[in-house]
């Protein structure tokens, strides 16, 4: 750590400070402030070059008097100290704690940016997670590994809903050790409250690490969190062991932050004013997850992506769409009906799904029941469509099933309590009573084994 310390900062703006006359400073160097008053402030390097240096601060650069303003550059990375105590704690954007307890002390510190993960020594995400919410464990089940986005737009639930996964989420091999590392991004104090509040009531917290960033916290922060979040999951996954879900709600509050720094700084923007490097910073955020040869741990991602203007195809879901393997998308339309949870069943998709269900993971019947829940409610749809032209009673006895079909599905399948926690063996039994409103016949993508098994509408 260098002892020598610069009286040359030049300007402060929107949490960027520029300082002159400090020669051989690396990018990526921590450095600690001191301001005016004796406080201390922390800092990155993000720019080097002749004799200016321009340092992010993470408690911002208001009220700094620069002409009293002491700059320590310490020659190392941004590190948070880890320890299976991490567990039932909540920190803030840096990695401080903010929940009135002692900081974690420990010998192990790592770099928040990570170490790159040797493309050879992935292995495939398998496994399922049962979260407890139909629409998801049925139709885009969670496969260990995965990174599955959670698309959302302004006044839709998503709070509620990723509030809900943290309660329930867990392994169907309850053998293995699973843990939840949640992040918040550019949150307000209300909503703060309700995570803090909502995990320790329900007696989650003590399994679960929070960072939390608040809306009215610098920007610059907000860059930090989720590498902050993703080294704790690194540590708890491939030193502990442990099966780890990452949740990261906001994305787009991430993006945003990062379109203010980038543009404090002079980068050229691209589309709608976000740098041309927002593709490749999220993917090194995104690629942080997956399951790593001969390690037992693995890091699922969950990340929450809110869309301006329900824009599906706006740059900052349209890029993650790019980087995940798959969607879960919340539909305005069911949420205006009343419908809890908002699952947009046709744009929403798991890619990994087929890897994570079946005999050894869920029921053997899974696969086939998915498949054709799917093609009856695009079926379903179709009718609905006609039926606003030419009119519900000019439709068909069987079409007329279809829509009664779709209302239930939504009701009773996509819909469910925000405190009812059901297993997958309940959720494939409900879409059995859904399936057992048609005809044997009608269920062509299902085994005839299966359908004498489970359908029992008495129906041929």
């Amino acid at each position: 750590m260098s002892a020598k310390e610069y009286r040359t900062a030049r300007s402060a703006r929107g949490g960027l400070l520029v300082v002159e006359k400090a020669p051989g400073i690396a990018f990526g160097d921590r450095v600690l402030i001191r301001d005016h008053r004796g406080r201390k402030r922390n800092g990155l390097v993000i720019r080097s070059a002749g004799n200016s240096t321009l340092i992010q601060v993470y408690e911002g650069t208001d009220d700094l008097d620069l002409e009293s303003t002491w700059v320590r550059f310490l020659d190392q990375p941004l590190e948070i100290s880890l320890s299976p105590e991490l567990l039932g704690r909540i920190f803030n954007g840096i990695g401080d704690a903010r929940d009135g307890r002692p900081p974690i002390v420990s010998s192990i510190r790592r770099n928040i940016n990570g170490s790159a993960i040797n493309p050879a020594a992935r292995t495939y995400p398998r496994k399922f997670i049962q979260t407890g919410i139909s629409a998801i464990d049925g139709l885009n089940s969670l496969v260990r590994g995965q990174k599955l986005p959670l698309f959302s737009g302004s006044g839709l639930p998503h709070n509620r809903l990723t509030a809900q996964i943290v309660r329930q989420a867990r392994l169907v091999d309850e053998e293995s050790s699973f843990s939840i590392v949640f992040a918040a991004m550019g949150v307000s104090h209300s909503d703060a409250r309700f995570f803090e509040e909502d995990f320790a009531s329900s007696g989650v917290l003590g399994n679960v690490v929070m960072f939390i960033n608040l809306a009215d916290d610098p920007p610059v922060e907000r860059l930090a969190v989720p590498r902050v979040a993703l080294t704790a999951a690194e540590y708890l996954a491939f030193d502990q062991d442990r099966h780890v879900l990452v949740i990261l709600t906001d994305m787009t509050n991430y993006a945003e932050a990062l379109r203010e720094v980038a543009t404090a700084k002079g980068d050229v923007p691209s589309r709608k004013g976000y740098p041309g490097y927002l593709y490749s910073d999220m993917a090194e955020i995104y690629e942080r997850s997956g399951r790593i040869r001969d390690r037992h741990g693995s890091i699922t991602l969950l990340p929450v992506v809110s869309m301006p203007s329900d824009d599906i195809t706006h740059p900052i879901p349209d890029l993650t769409g790019y980087i995940t393997e798959g969607q879960i998308v919340l539909s305005r339309e069911l949420h205006n009906q009343g419908i809890y949870p908002p699952v947009h069943i046709s744009p929403s998709l798991s890619r990994l799904m087929k890897d994570g269900i079946g005999r050894d993971d869920t029921r053997s019947d899974h696969p086939s029941v998915a498949s054709q829940l799917y093609a009856l409610y695009a079926r379903a749809l179709e009718t609905r469509n006609l039926a606003s032209i030419v009119g519900a009673d000019e439709l068909s006895g069987q079409d007329r099933r279809y829509l009664e079909f779709a209302e239930k599905f939504d009701r009773y399948f996509v819909g469910q309590g925000e405190d009812e926690d059901r297993s997958i063996i309940e959720t494939l039994n409900l879409a059995w009573d859904l399936l057992s409103m048609f005809p044997k016949q009608a269920l062509t993508r299902i085994s005839e084994t299966d359908i004498a098994k489970y359908h029992h509408s008495g129906k041929d």
